[in-house]
């Protein structure tokens, strides 16, 4: 039976494995799934949970609960050696080993893509994972815990300033949904005003959300300047050490959060341990049909797709003659390769990879949105609508679904969870505080003084000093 790997659980990696689950034979091939999670995120949902709108583990999907034929391992590929059809698995606990495998599907995705500006590595957060978003909400909501005791000043300012580097969808999503989240905390704290809160999103680029029109960026950025927020076109971050943002136009302010969303690049833990081709821009290098390779050479028993391959865009709407990296592309490409790679195990032709982008939407904060399609745009309510109704019914599996709709639901009558758990992040501090510890070895307690009305008693006489006595006399 063949064995095929598929490195990386994401969008493509899922996606591969669960439709191969549909049409794969009984005993047609083993798949096994190596991911150093275990479960893949939904990644458009990340902003809607870091601003406490999406329970966070609704956003993600169980490897292992939804893929029941597949065999899943939680641990790092850091290797792959194709020549000889081998893969090096390192888990979390325990020794790496070699993972012989017949096909090999490369999925392993992206991660966030930064430049060396002083501060940013040490004081931002990223939006790629479920861990990230959570932490973003708790830092938010913590912060407006702390200033609402503090009186106005320097100190309260920057614990309710909110900076977002980079203007794409990610960024606007996160930006805006921040913006509303926060507004709606105001009820809650009646120390504090919405003047007291501060939004600065730094998009270096002279326009956002290239995914849209001009004159739908041009709405989005209108209406959330009346929101209080303020957009930096045509601005570079030079400088964030110590939460102190310099902007390249010459303001200085002062910060305590900052989300990074300027950029993606192809996960290089995979790419750089690989002897698999890869393209210039450091992405795995994939044919239409998304087998590894190009125009003219063809690497046998190996695939690629997501944000990891350089797969070209047919329909010539991608950027560079290649499809941008988004959820979209991903996950049609995954259940395409699924696709191609029981063809070509049965002996069949594998088809091109050819999606015509449908269009986007984003989440602008409870109630508002933007919708872009071709020509077609909307803005506002029913944007918002449509952006919750399509990423909905996109979320897999039915129990998913169903999760992320209750949630919806509760929400819209009960409101939105205000509860920080920052404290999850080191769970033992409390416990540490005040448990007792056992006294170093050597150190011996020092001898109890005794009491005076004991001192002023004579000592007891032993058997041998009475014996003495007796004799004596």
């Amino acid at each position: 039976m063949p064995k095929i790997l598929i490195v990386g659980g994401g969008y493509a990696g899922f996606y591969t494995a669960w439709k191969l689950e549909k049409w794969l034979r009984p005993g047609e091939a083993e798949v096994t799934v190596v991911d150093p999670l275990p479960y893949m995120t939904y990644q458009p949902f990340l902003p809607e949970v870091a601003a406490g709108s999406i329970e966070a583990r609704h956003s993600v999907v169980s490897l292992r609960r939804h893929l029941k034929k597949t065999n899943v391992i939680t641990a790092k590929v850091t290797g792959i050696d194709h020549a000889s059809k081998t893969a090096t698995i390192t888990p979390e606990a325990g020794e790496p080993w070699q993972f012989d495998y017949d096909v090999v599907v490369v999925t392993g995705g992206a991660v966030s893509r930064t430049f060396p500006i002083p501060g940013v590595a040490d004081q931002a957060y990223g939006l790629k994972t479920i861990e990230e978003a959570v932490a973003i909400r708790d830092r938010l909501l913590t912060n407006f815990d702390k200033a609402a005791n503090l009186p106005a000043g320097p100190e309260r300012d920057r614990l309710l300033t909110v900076v977002v580097v980079g203007g794409g969808f990610a960024g606007i999503e996160v930006f805006a949904e921040l913006r509303s989240f926060a507004s709606a905390l105001l009820e809650f704290y009646p120390q504090l005003s919405f003047d007291d809160t501060h939004f600065h999103l730094i998009e270096a680029m002279g326009r956002i959300m290239p995914e849209v029109s001009l004159p739908t960026s041009h709405w989005v950025i209108k209406h959330l300047a009346q929101r209080g927020a303020e957009i930096h076109l045509d601005t570079q971050l030079t400088s964030a050490v110590d939460g102190r943002i310099e902007l390249s136009t010459g303001e200085t302010f002062e910060t305590d959060l900052i989300v990074w969303t300027a950029g993606v690049m192809a996960n290089p833990a995979i790419v750089r341990t690989s002897d698999l081709p890869v393209e210039e821009r450091g992405r795995i290098k994939a044919r239409p049909d998304l087998r590894v390779g190009d125009e003219d050479d063809i690497v046998a028993d190996a695939w690629a797709a997501g944000d990891i391959a350089a797969v070209p865009d047919l329909t010539g709407g991608g950027v560079g003659g290649y499809c941008v990296p988004n959820a979209q592309h991903a996950v049609r490409q995954g259940k395409l390769m699924a696709k191609n790679i029981v063809a070509v195990l049965r002996g069949e032709e594998p088809k091109d990879y050819f999606h015509k982008n449908l269009g986007a939407v984003a989440g602008l904060g409870i109630g508002s949105g933007a919708f872009q399609s071709g020509k077609i745009a909307i803005t506002g309510l029913l944007a918002w609508f449509a952006h919750r109704g399509y990423h909905g019914l996109a979320m897999p599996t039915w129990e998913r679904k169903f999760r992320v709709f209750w949630g919806w639901w509760n929400n819209f009558w009960l409101g939105r969870d205000i509860v920080s758990l920052s404290a999850v992040q080191n769970p033992r501090a409390e416990f540490e505080r005040f448990a007792a510890r056992p006294k170093p070895a050597g150190e011996v307690a020092a001898p109890a003084a005794p009491a005076k009305s004991e001192a002023k008693k004579p000592a007891a006489k032993s058997a041998k000093q009475v014996e003495k006595a007796v004799a004596a006399k």
